[in-house]
Order: structure tokens, then sequence, then C-alpha cells
């Protein structure tokens, strides 16, 4: 009763209000507010045609690959036991599982529209298993940000490497949860009383590893790999050119460098795309290269391809074609690295060019972000070329001056050598 009264008070703070529906009018409800949502609720959770590393190999989270994870590392026998140790916090586990399937049930239909595919699972085998995979993302962030809740047994935090590989599943686009199913069971579920945060606060320090900077903004999300999106969009505004939403060609950073470009790591800002141009200086923020970053950049930009919610800027996918112009071998990764601007061990130079040369491997920018950084740098380069190229004429071709100098020089020279002659002529006819 007091998880209940407690969500009762959560729910009217986030103004929902629980009205009862008479029995004679529940059957048209449910027909209306189904119709309503087959057509306002937006598919978010795609399937990636032909691309493994979209698809689960660790944990499967969601519907898409149900059943289908062989060997995994996650066990449905792990994510069962979290869920009993969220719900049995407090007495009255039954009064904790009824709340929660009921408010599943009435999210059942607006969960399913928003996968990419027709979810074939039954009604109760449904709800069943989004109310233990949410239950098992809540007690996973509440563990992982209040170790006094883990046990000495427990099978995720005490395996070495655990959870790097469950970071890396959870953020796959196949692989998600309808954020308002995990936030609405998050409102009834009995939390710890330590537990101050928001899920949106939770999830992003769960994700820190994976996504540093600095974020001071309530973020949310279609579901977690969109909340990612949401903490990591640059914050500055896109300054757009002339008309022009497809991105030109722009050299390599060696060139570059060669042309009079200098790049320079910018320090304390919120997100590594938010890259700035400025005097012929490339200002780039820190890409920590690690074994997930391919995954995490590529399902970024997946869900990028589908132009959901009301941002169409593909924000990850500039920032890939951007690298894939900066480099073109192994020398440019050195280059950023030394710069600070690509984070990674000396001697992963290859592998991160490798790593690097596959991300950005088909790309397709339609709206694309660094338009008006493209032009500057433009601009830029043409400006220094000129300018070396007046420089080096300057230096090849003589000055009026010089050349006046050297025509008075040459008659002083001439009327001499006409003196002299004279004079010897003189001398030898007297």
């Amino acid at each position: 009763m007091e998880s209940s009264s407690r969500s009762e008070g959560q729910s009217q703070t986030k103004d929902h209000i629980s009205l009862e529906i008479s029995p004679e009018n529940g059957e048209l409800v449910s027909h209306i507010k189904e119709k309503m949502e087959d057509i306002a609720v937006s598919v978010s959770i795609f399937t990636v045609p032909n691309e493994k590393k979209c698809a689960p190999d660790f944990v499967s989270i969601g519907p898409l690959h149900y059943k289908q994870v062989r060997d995994s590392k996650v066990s449905e026998d792990d994510k069962w036991r979290y869920c009993y140790a969220l719900l049995s916090r407090k007495p009255n586990l039954g009064g904790s599982l009824d709340t929660c399937v009921k408010a599943l049930k009435q999210m059942e239909h607006k969960a399913r529209r928003c996968y990419s595919e027709d979810i074939k699972v039954p009604s109760d085998e449904f709800v069943q298993l989004m109310l233990i995979d949410s239950c098992f993302i809540i007690e996973l962030f509440l563990k992982y940000s209040y170790k006094s809740l883990r046990s000495r047994r427990d099978p995720i935090f005490n395996r070495p490497g655990m959870l790097i590989d469950l970071r890396c599943n959870m953020v796959l686009l196949e692989n998600q949860i309808p954020f308002f199913v995990i936030q609405r069971l998050f409102q009834l579920v009995p939390l710890p009383t330590q537990c101050t945060e928001s899920l949106g606060e939770l999830a992003t320090r769960f994700f820190k590893y994976l996504i540093p900077g600095e974020y001071h903004r309530e973020q949310e999300g279609y579901h977690l790999l969109d909340l990612i999106r949401h903490c990591i969009l640059p914050t500055h505004p896109q300054l757009q050119s002339t008309g022009k939403k497809t991105p030109d060609y722009l050299d390599c950073a060696k060139k570059l460098k060669q042309a009079g470009v200098k790049f320079q790591c910018a320090t304390a800002v919120h997100s590594f795309l938010d890259i700035k141009f400025t005097n012929g200086v490339f200002k780039m923020p820190p890409l920590l290269v690690h074994h997930c970053t391919e995954t995490l950049l590529k399902n970024l930009i997946a869900l990028e391809a589908r132009h959901i919610g009301d941002d169409p800027v593909q924000h990850v996918t500039s920032y890939a074609y951007l690298l894939r112009c900066l480099i073109v071998s192994e020398k440019d990764v050195k280059l950023l690295r030394r710069k600070q601007i690509l984070v990674h061990e000396e001697d992963k130079d290859e592998e991160v060019f490798k790593v690097l040369k596959k991300l950005c491997d088909q790309i397709d920018v339609k709206d694309f972000y660094y338009v008006r950084l493209f032009d500057d740098v433009g601009e830029f380069v043409k400006r220094t070329k000129k300018q070396k190229l007046k420089s080096k004429y300057h230096l090849n071709t003589p000055s009026a001056v010089t050349v006046l100098v050297v025509a008075i020089l040459a008659l002083l020279l001439t009327f001499v050598g006409a003196f002299f002659s004279i004079l010897t002529f003189a001398r030898h006819h007297v």
C-alpha cells in the first residue's frame, strides 16, 4: 500500500490524473485510444538490415531479439533476480506486481506501435517481457549508482568486463524498450530511500563511460539510445550557409596542417560534436576511442537515418563524415592523437584508423550540420594559398626600386668605363 500511495503522489506531480472508465464505455474508449495511438505514436525502434553492430550478442532487451541471443552472458534468470530485488524491496510484492501489470496492460498497444515490426508475442507474454526487462534496467541503474545495493554474489558487478559489454548491448537500436514504459514503472516500483535522482539522471550516469562530457540538462528520449543522442547534441545552433545542406569535400588533417590550419583540443565543452573553426584554428573536443565507440556511433547514425523526432539534422552522421574527410591514413590519426583530439593508446593508431574508416563507410548525409564550418575552412585554405603565391611572386619578381637602382648602377658603370676609355686614349696620343 505504501508503494501504491507513493505512486499516486508521483502521478499527481506529473499531471497524470486517474479516472474511472464506466464499463459501458470501456470498449469504445479503448478503440478510440488505440486509433489515436496508431496515428500519433512514432515508430522509434528499428531493425537495421545487414548490420551486425546493431544486433545484440550479449543480452536481449525488448521483443525484437526475444529468446534469440544464444549464450547470453546476462541470462533470463539474472534479469528475474534483478526484478525480484527491485519489487521486493518493500513488503507486498504481489501488490507491486499487480500495479505494474495493470499499468503495462494500459500501455501495451502504444508500446507495440513503437516497433517497426509487428510483434508476434502474445499479450501476457509481451507484458511480462516489458516488466522483467524494464525492472532489470531500473535495478541495474540503481545498483550502479549505489554500491550498498549490490550483493557479494551479484552476477553482473562481480564479473570483470561485464558492465562494458552490457553497456554496448544496451545502446543497440534493435535492443530497446520505449522510454515511457521504463519511466512509468520507475514511478510505480518501490525505490530505495537513498535514491533522489530521476530515471534520466541515473541512465546518464550509467552511460557516462561511453559518452564523456558535461551534461546540464534533464534528458529523456524515445528510448535509451535516443536519450544518449539528446545528451550529446551540440549546444550551439547549426550555422547554415547559402542554402546548402550537403557537404563539400575537405582535405585530410595532414594536408590542412600543411595549408596552415592548426588543430587544437577543445576542453570543458558539452559534447564532442561541439566543433568550431576560427582564425585558422580547428577546435575539436576529444573523442575517447574504445571498443564500444564504433557500435555506439553506428547505432546513432542508424537512428538518425530514420529522422525520428522534430530535429532532422544528422549530427552524429555529420561528425562521421567530417572524420572521413580528416582521416585518410594512419598519419592523420597520429596527428589528431598528438593533439589529444583522438584519445587512445599510442600503439593503437592502425587499429583506430581501421575502426573509424569502417565506421564512415556508406554514410548518407541529407542534412549536414557542419556546412558552414566546411565553408569557413575552404575559404581559409584558399586565402592562405593566395597569400603564399603572392609572397612567392614578390620574392621572385624584383621591385621597381630594385630595377631603378640596378639601372642607375649600370649607367654609372657605363659612364665610368667610357671615361676611363677616353682618358686612356688621350694619354696615348699626347
